[in-house]
């Protein structure tokens, strides 16, 4: 469900029933056990090189397509994306995902591989290798980021903006400065404890399962917890207590911009919608929690396809 700048939610599925194929809310519903391990069929593996490393990505459909760039949030991975890429590729889209630097894949991309090095994962780092990732294509992307990455897909958005075609923010950080502040039970404590102590809370929290999620999807998270680095996740924690603030900035982007997030995201979906409004973004949501890529990837990719068709290049002739 998609809605034009910042409206508030009324409904969670707007697509007509036909009879060529179900509602892509009756396609989730549908959605099965699935192994989180192994990538989609027909992908392909690619190491990026970048300032911070090399990263490890995936990629699916033809590179001469329209190009679509996933960035996956803090303890997460390009894998998040198993069940959104081919209903992407599928509509004629070029889809790239990439493990952020110090995550799963792309544990060995860090700030000690930049010129000068560095002592911590900062901004800068990430958003230098999305534009690194973004150069290597043809054209501008469509860019999606996941969660903490929605920070550095704006950012990259304000220092690069010719290299993309529309943006979008899944489940990112609606509010400016220390992001958790509206997160239940945790925003309540979010400025009496650190970063990197907020960092081991969270990890703590991930590995326990307390959000509930498959056995199958656990095997993966426990597998990225093995090679991740901590100091990844640390820094990343700390940056989210500093969100800048870009809202204004964001507005002035005449690109079709959507905020993508769940029902019962970590963040209430009334900030969400302000945000949204604030930056002059539709708003979508889905059924489900942080992470509708996992959960709605039918309607994502249905919302996402409407929003492309928005920010595709005038016809020529």
């Amino acid at each position: 469900m998609a809605l034009p700048e910042g409206d508030a939610p009324n409904a969670f599925d707007a697509a007509a029933s036909g009879a060529a194929a179900p509602p892509a809310a009756e396609l989730d519903s549908q959605l099965g056990s699935i192994d989180w391990s192994v990538l989609p069929k027909g992908s392909v593996r690619l190491g990026l090189t970048v300032p911070s490393g090399v990263l490890a990505a995936d990629a699916m459909g033809d590179p001469g397509c329209p190009p679509v760039v996933l960035v996956p949030g803090v303890m997460g991975s390009k894998e998040d994306f198993s069940l959104l890429m081919p209903l992407l590729a599928a509509q004629g889209y070029y889809v790239l995902a990439y493990d952020l630097a110090g995550q799963y894949e792309s544990a060995a991309a860090g700030p000690e591989n930049l010129t000068p090095p560095r002592d911590h994962y900062d901004y800068d780092l990430f958003v230098e290798d999305l534009y690194a990732v973004l150069q290597t294509l043809r054209e501008p992307a469509h860019v999606l980021g996941y969660s903490f990455a929605g920070v550095i897909a704006e950012l990259g958005l304000l220092r690069y903006p010719e290299l993309y075609r529309t943006l979008t923010l899944m489940s990112a950080p609606p509010e400016p400065g220390l992001a958790f502040r509206s997160v239940s039970i945790l925003g309540r404590f979010a400025p009496l404890v650190s970063g990197p102590a907020s960092a081991d809370l969270i990890v703590w929290g991930v590995k326990r399962n307390f959000a509930r999620v498959p056995a199958s999807r656990m095997d993966l998270v426990r597998r990225r917890f093995q090679v991740t680095r901590r100091q990844s996740i640390r820094d990343i924690i700390t940056l989210m207590r500093h969100v800048p603030d870009v809202r204004a900035q964001l507005a002035e982007q005449a690109l079709p911009k959507l905020v993508a997030v769940g029902e019962h995201d970590v963040w209430p979906n009334r900030v969400h919608a302000g945000f949204a409004r604030a930056i002059k973004a539709r708003l979508a949501v889905y059924r489900g929690g942080h992470s509708p890529c996992e959960t709605a990837p039918n309607q994502l990719a249905r919302d996402l396809l409407a929003l492309y068709a928005d920010g595709a290049p005038p016809a020529v002739g």
